[in-house]
C-alpha cells in the first residue's frame, strides 16, 4: 500500500473538485453548490444532467474478441442529455459526502485491507443512489492482481447479484480477459466507478461520483495494479479528471497515481457496436504487451 502525504492528498482533492467543477459548468451551473446536511424531512433538490446509459441491458451479441474481427471504422460515442424532474424522487435522508471529505477521513485513509474497506463503506447513504439499489456493488477479483478494470456502474444484474459485470456485457467483458487475454476472471480485480446502481440505468451525476470515488481510489491504492483498464466514458475521465471523448482516450497509453492506464471502449457499447471489438482487441494487445505477455 502507497502512504499518502498531505500534499498528494491535497492534489487529490483539486483533481477530484475540477472535475466536478467541470461537469457542473456543462449543465449550466457555475461554482460548487451548497449541499447541506438533512434534516428531517428535508431533501437535496440539486439535479445533473443524465445522459445515455453505457452499462447494465443492452442488445446481446455473440461476437468474439480474438483479433480476426472484421475491420471496420469506429462509430463515436453519443451522449444525449436530458433532465430528471426533482420531485420524480423521493429525499435523500443523510449527508451527501463530498469527495475532499472522504479523501481525508482517518477511517478511509487507515484502512489496510479491500475487506476493510468493504466494511468501511458499510450500508452506504452518502448520496440518492442508496434509494433504488438492492446491493452494493463493491468489487470482485484478486487483491494483488496486476490488472484493474474499472467501469462506470452496477447495473440491473449487477444490483440483483451483487458482483460487477455479470450481465450481458460483463459477460463480453469475461471473454475478453479468457478467451482475449488467456487469463481467468479471478486473476484481475474488476469495479466500479459508482456502487449502487443508477436509476433506469441513467448516467451517474457529478454529485454521486464525487461520493463515491474516494472508494475507488482507495481501492486501487490497495491493490496496487501494474495496469488500469478504463472502461468506456465515465471511468476513463473520472480517473483522468478530464473531458476529453473516450473515442479519443482509448489506445493511448495515460497514468493513474503513477500506474499505466489504457482507456477503451465499455463493454456494452460494443455489443451495440460489434464491429468496434477490433479497437478495444488492439488496446487489450497493448495491455498484454506491457505486461510481458505477448
Amino acid at each position: 500500500m502507497t502512504s499518502h502525504s498531505p500534499h498528494d492528498l491535497l492534489l487529490q482533492i483539486t483533481h477530484s473538485l475540477y472535475g466536478y467543477v467541470e461537469s457542473l459548468k456543462e449543465t449550466g451551473v457555475e461554482g460548487l453548490p451548497r449541499l447541506a446536511m438533512q434534516r428531517g424531512d428535508g431533501e437535496i433538490t440539486r439535479r445533473g444532467d443524465m445522459g445515455t446509459q453505457e452499462h447494465g441491458d443492452v442488445e446481446e451479441s455473440q461476437a468474439q474478441v480474438p483479433s480476426s474481427l472484421a475491420e471496420s471504422p469506429s462509430r463515436p460515442l453519443s451522449v444525449s442529455p436530458s433532465h430528471a424532474d426533482p420531485q420524480s424522487q423521493p429525499p435523500v435522508r443523510t449527508v451527501v459526502a463530498r469527495a475532499q471529505d472522504l479523501f481525508l477521513a482517518p477511517s478511509v485513509q487507515s484502512v489496510q485491507t479491500l475487506e476493510g474497506l468493504r466494511a468501511e463503506i458499510g450500508d452506504c447513504r452518502r448520496c440518492r443512489l442508496c434509494q433504488g439499489r438492492t446491493h452494493i456493488v463493491f468489487g470482485v477479483g484478486n487483491p494483488q492482481a496486476e490488472i484493474v478494470f474499472v467501469g462506470e456502474g452496477p447495473g440491473r444484474d449487477e444490483d440483483l447479484q451483487g458482483e460487477p459485470f455479470v450481465g450481458r456485457a460483463g459477460q463480453l467483458l469475461t471473454e475478453i480477459i479468457t478467451k482475449g487475454m488467456k487469463m481467468r476472471r479471478a486473476d484481475v480485480y474488476i469495479a466500479n466507478v459508482v456502487k449502487c446502481r443508477p436509476p433506469e440505468n441513467r448516467n451517474p451525476e457529478p454529485d454521486e461520483i464525487a461520493a463515491c470515488e474516494p472508494f475507488l481510489v482507495k481501492q486501487i491504492d490497495l491493490i496496487q495494479p501494474r495496469v488500469i483498464v478504463a472502461l468506456g466514458t465515465f471511468a476513463a475521465q473520472t480517473l483522468l479528471k478530464i473531458k476529453t471523448p473516450i473515442s479519443r482516450l482509448r489506445g493511448i497509453w495515460h497514468t493513474y497515481q503513477g500506474i499505466k492506464l489504457m482507456p477503451t471502449l465499455h463493454p456494452a457499447y460494443l455489443l451495440r457496436n460489434p464491429n468496434d471489438k477490433r479497437l478495444v482487441w488492439q488496446d487489450i494487445q497493448a495491455v498484454l504487451r506491457e505486461l510481458g505477455q505477448l
